[in-house]
């Protein structure tokens, strides 16, 4: 019987498929290389000033190192969501988690409020962003004033940010194997009870647990569309809220309480069940809300794969749209990625329904570097030929447009381009490569 056991589990290993890395190696260690590049040039050390351009919101007077959402000129605060997004590429060091974590957490709200223009921050807000040079936090988008924050067209903070800050602790606990951290007294409010206070902070539909924005109060449920104007269910930011849930399930069992833990399991559950009745269109793709700006989201269909909020047919059928728009080209362009395909903008003049930006500009019609990975990821599940395709497109661009060659030209990675137009915004943009990279670690093909 050994020598037989031991023939099998031989033969077993002999037919098991080899499995390669969707990019071969130099162009992975050319995307690792570029990567560190970025977040070391988004370190804003203690004390140290901004480039002349933004000097005015400098220096950084925290006492601890920061990370903006990229270098040179670009964005002059630490922005929550872009960090956040960012750990999973590798180069944030366990004591810069460590500090930015509880240095959120002693900024997020721990009442409600409402701000000199009227807008409203439900107790548990986290900051959309925080400046650098005072630590004040800025909870909407548009702006840098402390004072005069929040307008007519966001009238609640952004909902990612309080899903973001959950994860940024999960993450930190995963990685270090540190739960003692949840018990940390930050403003006499434990980690652990503001991590609940965050993920109670975004409203939600009492039937199916979906991230829900009320025509009353406008927002945004992930900042990387701030100028779209959505209403009803929102997808993203329920997906958001799905992983959080999932993560704060984890990190309820750590802390010993099961009964919570629970709790946010069946609030998993029920996104996930939920996902495709509420959000799905004809092809599978999942639409970004139900109400304004409804069209097909190309961003929060990869998401939903990626996390894996997506099973069995669903799943598949998602990642055989985002193939098919692929192959038929109204999804990527140099290997970046649309937030609606070119087949279902709204009209003529705007991609999506409701936006504060022109089309083929910035949010509304751009390519983005971001969700390239998440894209490769669920484009592999169906046609791993295509996902290397559009990956080799992706790190080409980058090897074209590389920050670390000299050159008015070089500015990349970019945070969004038209090429068609020569239009690009912000140079040396973290997310466009950080975002990337993880996807590419995960991904076999």
């Amino acid at each position: 019987m050994k020598i037989f056991s031991g023939i099998l589990l031989i033969c077993c290993v002999a037919c098991a498929p080899m499995r390669t890395p969707l990019v071969s190696p130099g162009d992975l260690a050319f995307l690792e290389e570029l990567t560190r590049a970025v977040v070391d040039s988004s370190r804003i050390l203690p004390g140290q000033d901004l480039p002349p351009a933004i000097r005015s919101y400098g220096p950084n007077r925290s006492g601890i190192t920061l990370i903006k959402p990229g270098g040179r000129d670009c964005y002059p605060s630490f922005w929550v969501r872009d960090y956040a997004m960012s750990l999973e590429s590798g180069f944030i060091t366990s004591q810069e988690q460590f500090d930015i974590l509880l240095y959120t957490a002693a900024r997020q709200s721990d009442s409600t409020w409402t701000t000199k223009t009227g807008s409203l921050v439900p107790r548990g807000s986290i900051p959309d962003h925080i400046r650098i040079n005072d630590g004040l936090p800025v909870y909407f988008p548009g702006t840098y004033d402390y004072v005069n924050q929040g307008n007519e067209i966001w009238r609640m903070p952004p909902f990612c940010d309080q899903f973001f800050f959950i994860h940024m602790a999960w993450f930190y606990v995963h990685s270090k194997n540190d739960p003692a951290i949840l018990d940390q007294m930050i403003n006499n409010i434990n980690l652990f009870n503001r991590l609940e206070m965050a993920f109670e902070a975004v409203p939600a539909h009492l039937d199916h647990e979906m991230a829900f924005i009320n025509d009353s109060l406008p927002t945004c449920d992930f900042g990387f569309r701030d100028v779209i104007t959505m209403t009803g269910e929102v997808c993203f930011g329920s997906l958001l809220r799905y992983r959080a849930a999932m993560e704060m399930a984890e990190l309820c069992g750590q802390a010993g309480d099961p009964q919570k833990s629970e709790k946010f399991r069946d609030i998993a559950k029920k996104i996930k069940g939920h996902l495709v009745p509420v959000f799905a269109d004809n092809r599978g793709l999942l639409r970004a809300s139900t109400g304004i700006s409804r069209q097909p989201d190309v961003w929060a269909t990869a998401f939903a794969v990626y996390i894996g909020a997506l099973d069995g047919t669903n799943k598949a059928r998602a990642c055989s749209a985002l193939a098919n728009a692929y192959q038929a080209g109204t999804l990527a362009m140099e290997g970046q990625i649309r937030h609606v395909l070119t087949t279902d903008d709204f009209d003529s003049t705007t991609a999506w329904e409701k936006s504060l930006a022109g089309k083929n500009t910035y949010q509304n019609g751009a390519y983005w570097g971001t969700p390239t990975g998440w894209v490769c990821y669920a484009i592999a599940q169906v046609d791993k030929t295509a996902a290397s395709k559009l990956a080799m497109e992706f790190i080409d661009q980058l090897r074209k447009t590389d920050f670390r060659v000299k050159g008015p030209e070089n500015g990349g990675p970019y945070e969004c381009v038209y090429p068609p137009s020569g239009y690009k915004q912000n140079p040396v943009y973290m997310t466009t490569v950080t975002c990337p990279l993880a996807a590419f670690k995960k991904i076999s093909i």
